[in-house]
């Protein structure tokens, strides 16, 4: 595990993700366009393909959906007590506690990976290589859906739902040409929208979602190197 503890009374991912526990579902379950995303995406897989679920949180909603849709399902996150919640709430899929830039993934890759805001609490450097690992792990044809809050920031300590944490992140426009051009996907979908948690102590969220896919015939970008 990569997930050492942050400075200055910051929580690390794992920490911060131990804490919220099931509050973490509470505000943020129901994410209509996380919904869609995924409706999305198991419209288009063959029955029986194999998805990853990056920061797969409790398991809800992303991992559920997908499993009820008949899709082999794994499904990994820094946090034990998110895995533990998962593998309680969601028993058709594989959870385990990893970190994404130690994951190693399967033979032949995946159909699809999803990546809704696990990327958050890394460096810019550190999510952009997470991204590019992603790519590589894509089946020819296959998706990477996936999410984040779009701001031009980097190392930046916030207060969200009531804990300390250091966030950096991307532009919308840097974002997804991180996507294009790092990582060699085409782009299906984009848009920004607005969430309103259920949860008084967390406010209104930009949200950026983006489709993605690798070539049916092109060849994955190299992996990169950890920093």
């Amino acid at each position: 595990m990569r997930d050492e503890g942050a400075e200055q009374g910051a929580l690390s991912a794992a920490e911060l993700f131990d804490g919220l526990g099931l509050d973490y579902e509470k505000a943020f379950g129901q994410l209509p366009e996380q919904r869609a995303a995924v409706d999305w995406l198991t419209a288009r897989l063959a029955p029986g393909s194999r998805v990853l679920d990056v920061g797969s949180g409790t398991g809800r909603p992303v991992a559920e959906l997908l499993v009820h849709a008949g899709h082999e399902v794994t499904g990994i996150d820094v946090s034990a007590t998110m895995v533990e919640l998962a593998r309680q709430q969601v028993a058709g899929a594989r959870f385990e506690q990893c970190d994404v830039r130690d994951f190693t993934p399967p033979e032949g890759g995946y159909a699809a990976v999803c990546a809704f805001f696990p990327l958050l609490m890394m460096t810019r450097a550190e999510a952009s290589a997470a991204l590019r690992r992603m790519s590589t792990w894509l089946a020819p044809g296959g998706y990477l859906v996936s999410a984040t809050v779009p701001a031009d920031v980097e190392d930046v300590e916030i207060v969200w739902m009531g804990r300390q944490a250091r966030v950096s992140s991307f532009s919308a426009a840097d974002y997804v040409r991180l996507l294009r051009e790092d990582c060699g996907l085409d782009i299906l979908h984009e848009s920004v929208s607005v969430f309103r948690p259920a949860e008084a102590s967390a406010g209104p969220e930009e949200h950026l979602f983006c489709y993605a896919r690798r070539g049916a015939t092109t060849a994955a970008p190299r992996p990169a190197v950890s920093p």
